[in-house]
């Protein structure tokens, strides 16, 4: 499927890709590595993580990213270093709670129709 647009709900343990044109939605869910370790608690963003869904957005030209927590903003510094393309492609960063996949999709399609 040929998609021009993208939404990705995350937080620090996983990424929800919802990938959609006006009539088919694909989605990928990627799972973090563990972030935590037993004596130091939280050791901060998985590289190999935002790797996987910088590359699963490899030709969107538009991605709204959202989630309840900062992961989605240490997710586009990645890109402004590391994958410059999809840095460009984004569009909005908006906190957001915990909605199901079909509630983020719609959320995304409300918010592209008012950049056209």
């Amino acid at each position: 499927m040929t998609t021009f647009h993208a939404v990705v709900w995350m937080d620090h343990t996983e990424a929800h890709v919802l990938m959609f044109d006006k009539e088919h939605v694909e989605a990928q869910r990627i799972k973090a590595r563990s972030h935590h370790t037993p004596k130091h608690g939280h050791v901060g963003a998985d590289k190999d993580f935002f790797k996987q869904i910088a590359d699963t957005l490899t030709g969107v030209t538009e991605v709204l990213l959202t989630g309840p927590a900062n992961a989605k903003i240490e997710f586009r510094d990645f890109c402004k270093h590391n994958a410059h393309a999809i840095d460009q492609a984004v569009v909005d960063v908006v906190t957001t709670d915990h909605p199901s996949d079909a509630q983020v999709v719609a959320m995304a399609r409300q918010y592209f129709k008012r950049l056209v």
